[in-house]
Formats: structure tokens, sequence, C-alpha cells
């Protein structure tokens, strides 16, 4: 449950503690994403030794490959992948409304084709809970209807109303399963019409969610309107609920989120942009595998006190990611989640000290979002 330790005097922004059956993580967070059970490039170890408390992970995925009765068999989810954190089960909902063509919605579920074999599944509210249970997910998320951008005000209520039936449905089955250690987190749809999020918020918080996950946002909608939602969801869910954005990573907007009130953030940039070249440093993004780099001997990051900064250089790194050797890829990827941690471990910092304003700041003044 979320406990309140801290708030900036001058933004919404606030530090916190959230505790689950693994323990407590520091909020502001990130957690790194492990849609297929692993973080792309990282041992277990490597998470343990960078200090990261939690995980997203995609039971979609999971439920496809490599099947739920073979992970509960094998222990659960912390099992299986060696990690001791608190873990957060996404429900699929975004990557089954990705398929289009491939689903079909209706009020008892979504009914869709593998993308791994084309085979045809149907998963129903209670299913999707079910099925996060039975990996021993410390945080469960039920099914919801995305909304993409623009959408009209009748889809978006129409969606609304389906992913609040859901999650009643949802959250009756968990409940029934009376599991005491595993925690409910409702999601927050509604597009950009500020009624619907209302409606929204205070239907799950009549559930009894331990958390607001905000889905529906960064799909294409001006940074503006985007970040006018997320004060407005702030302002309307009490102090006691964690504020849980999907998602959404890049260090910019996750600073402008924390600042309107939010608590937690994950999303697949800092693996990905390390498996395309890209490290994140305090100056901005560098694109280490370009020809600029060839003779620079400095690290990554001079500020950075993480174990790839204290032993490689740019040029070592760049000639591995030219040369197609795995050891770039992990390098770049240990050294963007160590940045992204001690990130929000600084946010935090500067929240606890009355200076996160001047953090803000700062940081905007110094960091530029890629050096081509």
């Amino acid at each position: 449950m979320y406990k309140l330790l801290y708030k900036d005097k001058d933004t919404k922004a606030r530090r916190g503690v959230f505790k689950t059956k693994r323990g407590e993580f520091k909020t502001p967070a990130f957690f790194p994403v492990a849609t297929q059970g692993a973080v792309k490039g990282l041992w277990p170890q490597h998470l343990e030794t960078i200090g990261i408390e939690g995980l997203l992970v995609n039971a979609y995925h999971l439920l496809l490959r490599p099947g739920v009765d073979i992970i509960k068999k094998c222990g659960g989810l912390h099992k299986f992948m060696g990690f001791d954190g608190t873990i957060i089960t996404d429900s699929g909902g975004y990557q089954i409304f990705s398929l289009k063509g491939l689903r079909k919605i209706s009020d008892e579920g979504v009914g869709f084709q593998s993308h791994f074999d084309g085979n045809t599944c149907f998963l129903t509210p209670e299913e999707t809970v079910k099925v996060q249970l039975n990996l021993d997910s410390d945080i469960v998320v039920p099914l919801d209807e995305c909304s993409n951008f623009p959408t009209d005000y009748n889809y978006a209520k129409n969606a609304l109303q389906r992913t609040l039936s859901w999650a009643v449905k949802g959250k009756a089955y968990f409940d029934r399963e009376e599991r005491e250690n595993n925690l409910f987190f409702g999601i927050v749809q509604g597009a950009t019409y500020k009624d619907l999020r209302r409606i929204c918020i205070e239907k799950l918080l009549e559930l009894g969610t331990s958390g607001m996950c905000i889905g529906g946002l960064s799909v294409g909608e001006p940074a503006d309107l985007r970040y006018n939602m997320l004060s407005f969801i702030s302002d309307n869910t009490p102090d006691s609920v964690l504020r849980y954005f999907m998602g959404y990573g890049k260090p910019p907007g996750i600073l402008e989120a924390v600042s309107l009130g939010v608590d937690l953030f994950d999303c697949v940039v800092p693996t990905r942009f390390g498996r395309t070249g890209t490290a994140f440093t305090q100056a901005g993004e560098i694109v280490v595998r370009n020809s600029a780099y060839i003779n620079d001997c400095s690290p990554l990051d001079a500020e950075c006190s993480c174990f790839v900064c204290r032993n490689f250089s740019r040029a070592y790194i760049r000639h591995l990611i030219n040369v197609k050797e795995m050891l770039g890829v992990q390098l770049l990827t240990y050294h963007n989640i160590f940045w992204y941690n001690n990130f929000l471990s600084r946010i935090r910092e500067s929240i606890s000290q009355g200076n996160f304003k001047e953090f803000k700041e700062n940081f905007y003044s110094v960091y530029r979002e890629n050096d081509n």
C-alpha cells in the first residue's frame, strides 16, 4: 500500500513508498520492462546490483509462451525469473487491441488470434485475473479497452463502460480467490475527456483498488493535452492511492509527469535504445554507434558511477556495437537501466530536500534528447 512521505511545495511531485508482499519500493520509481520474463540483455544479478526494485511483465506473452502451467510448476513467476522484487503483470490489453483485425471485442471479453502461432484465444476479465494470480504476480491489472487518439466521445464512453464492467468482474474474481498478499490495480481510461476520466476514477475507488494505472495516454495526443489530463487525474485521485503511468518513459516526460503527481513508470526505452546504440547521459542522449565517437576514450557519462562508465570507453562500446558483438548491447543496456534508476533516485532526493523545481530547471537546461 502507498505511504506518502513528502510533497513538493511548488508542484504536485511527491515522494513515498509502496508496500507489496516482496517488501517496499520507493517512489517515484521506474520499473524496467521484462515482457517475456526477462529484461533484454541483463541477468537478474545485474538488476539486483543496480538496485532495481520492481519489473513489469506481460501476462499476455507468457500465457502464449511458455504457458501459465509451466511457470506455476516451476514455483511461480519470481522463481521462474530469478527475481525477488515486486512484479506487476500487464493484462496484455494494449497488445491485444493492437492486433486490430486479429481480435474481436465483446462485453464478455476479447477473442484474438495469437501473434505467435495463429491459434484462436478468448480472454474473459475473470480469466485475465486468474492467469495473473496463477503466475503469482504481486500486482494484478484487469483487462481494459484502449482508446486511440483522436477518439470521439461516444466511442470513448462505450470503451470506458466496458473497461469498468471488466474491472468489476475481474475484481470480483480477485476477491473470491482471497489472495491477501496480492494487490489489484484499476486502469483509468476515458481518452481525453475529463468527465469520463472522473467517472472512471470514482468507480475504481469504489472497487477498492490499491493503485491507479493511467491508460489511454501517450497514444498520439499533443504533449500539452497529455499533461493536462495527468494533472486532472492526480487532482482527482486520493493521496493514499499510487498513480502508475503505464508504458511511458523518456526522461523529460518522466520528470514532467512526476511534477504532475505520477508515482510509477515503466517503458522499453532504456533497453530498446541500448540495442540500437544509444546511451542516456546527464547531457542527453548520445548515439554512440556514430563515427563521432570512434576516437572518444571518455566514458559514456562522466558523472555516472556504473560499472560500464568506470571501465569502458565510448570508443570501445562503439566498436562492439558496429561489429555486432553482443557485449556492446549488454553494456549499453546495463548503463541505461542504471542511469534511469539513478535519475529517479535523484528526483526522489530533490523532493525530499525541497528543491525539486530547481532540479527540474537544471535538468532541462542541459539535457538534449538526441545528438544527431
